[in-house]
């Protein structure tokens, strides 16, 4: 594996800006440390977590098989085209999840594996995805970008804060890691030396500098500069459509107008819509390098989402926005069912994104662990003895893909030897993380 130093990074910079450029093959946008090398350098591998908050529908979360021939159940069927870079794994799980067996015990600690305090005390672990941006995440901008589309929970549930619901990603035992729900701070977290609303376009602010790389690349990486350019126009337009649509869905007001004046720089009104720019963050973010790890919670455990974008089968003509995901987890209707399969279709959105990108002989996919994981496997019985994990991505060729893990009927059956395992593949290595002292040899 070929180190990167962050202070050799290629950039383009404006006023304001500096802006991280993708893999090319005509000049080394990743500076390599040994000065022989005539190519550009090979492309780090990149982290990406995603949670869904509630778990699954109970019978319809499996896989079967192998390559091309691997069998998905009904939730699993956006990813149908990612199978030969799929590892679904069933048996894993963490015991001090079990021991509060309520949503804020079982969550909090996804990422850790750590003991969970109660009695209004917050103490968690810190998060696997933390500890890799801690020393690997330094050779960019940003080390780590956490990402979410429902707010924090400030509450407490029967003895637990409902922080541990709402945060996934934990800097340190008793710090959980910022979550960043706003499209354009998110962006502009990226992008942008100062994140200020009124700034001009991000492309607007590097323009000089791209069009003078432009007269020193190839002709392919001249369309590869154009095409990237162009998908950094789209998502900042995007954002600014959005943001101009009012309040994040989840919860319903008491009245159907505000009283007072809305704030400005909101989040979509428009749940898929605001899904899918923090996807499409997480891609630019891991194409321009600014950062090789991101977690994004695609909704808390206990959510308040609803999903009106979503048409019916139990209500037809209506949308499901009849209940929260919450309480429409504690059921295994076709409703739910839908929603587990919107959820990962955001998963499928990102995998292509990532597989359309190429960086020298693999894409971006190939480069990239992909984590989906819930706290539960089944939100109607808050089983959490076996979760819900799958990864997609070869981590630059070190996880093979195109196979089923089962660990139900073994021993070792922590979840942070997984962990362990693929923050090894990041040059992270431990000898014990949360409840694991060895890693998970398959993957």
């Amino acid at each position: 594996m070929i180190k990167h130093s962050f202070s050799r990074r290629s950039m383009l910079h404006g006023l304001g800006v500096t802006m991280a450029l993708p893999w090319l093959e005509s000049t080394k946008v990743w500076g390599d440390l040994d000065n022989s090398h005539s190519d550009s350098s090979e492309a780090p591998v990149r982290l990406g977590v995603i949670f869904s908050g509630n778990g699954f529908h109970s019978k319809e979360w499996w896989a079967k098989g192998t390559g091309e021939g691997m069998q998905l159940g009904r939730v699993l069927q956006p990813l149908q085209a990612h199978r030969e870079k799929m590892t679904f794994i069933s048996g894993l799980y963490h015991e001090e999840a079990r021991k509060g067996n309520i949503h804020s015990s079982q969550t909090g600690n996804v990422l850790s594996g750590a003991p969970i305090s109660s009695g209004g005390v917050i103490r968690s672990g810190t998060s696997f995805d933390q500890l890799i941006a801690k020393s690997y995440g330094k050779s960019t901008r940003v080390p780590s970008l956490v990402l979410g589309c429902e707010r924090s929970n400030p509450s407490v549930h029967k003895n637990y804060s409902m922080l541990y619901s709402s945060h996934i990603s934990w800097t340190s035992p008793t710090t959980p890691t910022p979550l960043e729900i706003y499209p354009a701070l998110a962006f502009d977290r990226l992008f942008k030396d100062k994140a200020t609303p009124a700034d001009q376009s991000v492309l607007d602010a590097v323009y000089e500098d791209a069009k003078n790389l432009r007269l020193k690349v190839s002709a392919a990486d001249r369309q590869k500069l154009d095409e990237y350019l162009n998908s950094v126009r789209e998502v900042e337009t995007r954002i600014q459509n959005a943001r101009t649509r009012g309040e994040l869905q989840g919860w319903r007001p008491t009245i159907e107008k505000a009283n007072i004046q809305r704030p400005a720089d909101g989040v979509p009104q428009d749940i898929a819509e605001h899904m899918k720019l923090m996807c499409d963050i997480m891609v630019l973010g891991f194409q321009t390098d600014t950062t090789r790890v991101t977690t994004l919670k695609l909704n808390n455990d206990h959510s308040a989402l609803r999903f009106p974008n979503l048409p019916s089968v139990q209500q037809p003509g209506n949308g499901i926005d009849y209940m929260i995901h919450h309480l429409l987890s504690h059921s295994d209707g076709e409703d739910w069912l839908k929603v587990n399969q919107f959820f990962m279709e955001q998963i499928a959105y990102i995998a292509n994104r990532l597989d359309s990108i190429q960086e020298g002989s693999r894409t971006l996919l190939d480069n990239t662990m992909l984590l989906s994981c819930s706290s539960m496997m089944a939100g109607a019985r808050h089983d959490n003895d076996q979760l819900p994990i799958l990864l997609l991505g070869r981590a630059g060729n070190q996880i093979q893909g195109g196979k089923v893990l089962d660990y139900r009927t073994g021993a070792d059956r922590q979840l942070c030897r997984l962990f362990m395992s693929m923050m090894e593949k990041m040059e992270v290595k431990l000898d014990r993380f949360g409840d694991a002292n060895h890693k998970l040899e398959e993957v």
